[in-house]
């Protein structure tokens, strides 16, 4: 009970019995209950109108009136507060009655104890606080559920639809009848999503998040980022919250065609300038070969520079070729830690050149992952040239790491050079982006593929004037 004394109603045409309630609530706890009294059913209805009371002890002969009428009286006013009925020794019937138009309890005339009495009140209240609060979260729960933008659905491991919200309805254009009246499955697009959804929202975990296709009434097919959990697992009820992305979709898919082309575009430029200027001197050594007849040894000249440029044009599409494409991968058991340091001993002559520190922080055990050696070796050596070429020789300090995190395992190559501006960290792996004067752009884009091929990612961070990170992760078990 709080400090506040609890507000009771008597209504009862019996002054004595008034009286004696009176009595039973001070010796329970004097000074805990303040009891107020209604005489008649008129006096009892102008009081329950000012719903200043907490709980109301109702006798069930009123005169002409029941204590059954003032609960029709409660109704009507939506007022749900604790109600005891006070009945006759054998009314069985009233009793029923009563609690079936809504009495919280009943207590026999002449039967009643203190203690009846205070356990009685005492559980009323309570009773009708726990209602109070179910009814608080209801109605939050139906504001939500009414006011939400995504699709909420209700339905059982049955797949029969229990109830749907307006966002639903709108954007699946059912009405509320034909919606209820559906089987979840026929929203679904195709049958292996719907197989999917309800073998792992009926299964052991009885929950998920995975991207599935929808079907409209219409026909049309609606992208959905489906959240699900089991609401009870006794009736096997759950709760599907829908995200329509269907348009954000249709935005990331036209983006995604923008980068190609921008992409294919600067390509296309850097191929265009690559190749023009040896195209250029085998056109410029065959108009040689159409003037004046040359004499063998100089013509052997003009031959050099067409066989040497085609060379180069040659090796400009092989290395295009090799950078982006699937290969194909000589898969065996190596340590990361192993490969690590073979790709160092390739750079050794490099760093010794430009007096580069090594700091080497490897797994005291190392992990074994599947890899194609060669190739591994390749990816980190190219991310360890560039490091080297970002530092300043003398001061340079290259930072290599081996770690474990649960099942991947981790290759990080840090440097203390200048870092990477941000505007260019976006473009890194880009086909023939370089900031050297003489480099091809290849270098990291085929690391790149190298990694994706074994499963992996890579990752660079990078700080103005704070050096550069890159991060590679490997699956251990492929």
């Amino acid at each position: 009970m709080t400090d506040q004394p609890v507000n009771i109603l008597m209504v009862d045409d019996d002054e004595d019995d008034f009286f004696l309630v009176s009595q039973l609530l001070q010796d329970i706890s004097p000074g805990q209950y303040q009891l107020d009294w209604a005489p008649t059913y008129s006096k009892a209805v102008e009081e329950i109108d000012r719903k200043k009371h907490d709980i109301y002890l109702v006798d069930y002969r009123l005169g002409p009136y029941t204590g059954i009428d003032i609960l029709h009286h409660f109704q009507q006013l939506e007022y749900r507060a604790p109600v005891i009925v006070l009945t006759g020794k054998g009314d069985y019937t009233i009793d029923k009655e009563a609690m079936q138009a809504g009495a919280s309890d009943y207590l026999v005339k002449g039967e009643i104890s203190a203690d009846q009495l205070e356990r009685s009140i005492r559980y009323a209240l309570d009773e009708a606080h726990h209602l109070r609060v179910i009814e608080e979260n209801e109605k939050k729960y139906f504001g939500v559920f009414e006011k939400a933008h995504d699709l909420i659905i209700l339905a059982d491991c049955d797949k029969n639809v229990i109830d749907a919200n307006p966002a639903a309805l709108r954007n699946l254009k059912y009405s509320k009848e034909e919606m209820l009246n559906l089987n979840l499955k026929e929203l679904f697009y195709h049958e292996d999503q719907y197989r999917h959804f309800f073998e792992n929202i009926c299964g052991e975990d009885s929950s998920l998040r995975t991207e599935y296709n929808f079907l409209t009434k219409e026909g049309r097919k609606l992208d959905v980022m489906v959240s699900a959990v089991t609401l009870d697992e006794t009736e096997q009820i759950f709760l599907c919250v829908a995200q329509d992305i269907t348009e954000r979709k249709r935005e990331e898919q036209e983006k995604q065609q923008q980068q190609k082309f921008v992409v294919t575009g600067r390509i296309a430029r850097v191929i265009a300038h690559e190749v023009r200027n040896p195209l250029t001197n085998i056109l410029l050594a065959v108009s040689q070969f159409k003037g004046e007849p040359v004499d063998p040894e100089e013509s052997q000249v003009y031959v050099d520079i067409i066989e040497r440029n085609c060379t180069r044009i040659n090796q400009l599409i092989t290395e295009l070729l090799h950078s982006t494409r699937m290969m194909e991968l000589n898969i065996q058991p190596h340590g990361i830690n192993e490969l690590t340091d073979k790709a160092l001993t390739l750079a050794q002559d490099r760093l010794q050149l430009n007096e580069i520190k090594v700091n080497k922080d490897y797994l005291k055990q190392d992990i074994i992952i599947p890899a194609d050696e060669e190739k591994v070796v390749i990816a980190l050596l190219n991310i360890i040239i560039n490091a080297i070429e970002a530092m300043t020789p003398g001061k340079g300090v290259l930072t290599v790491q081996t770690l474990q995190q649960k099942d991947k395992a981790v290759i990080t190559i840090s440097d203390n050079g200048p870092g990477i501006p941000e505007e260019m960290k976006m473009r890194l792996f880009d086909p023939f982006f370089t900031s050297k004067p003489k480099g091809t752009g290849l270098g990291l884009t085929s690391t790149q593929n190298i990694v994706m091929n074994h499963k992996g990612t890579i990752h660079v961070e990078s700080e103005p004037e704070a050096g550069s990170t890159f991060t590679i992760t490997l699956p251990v078990n492929g």
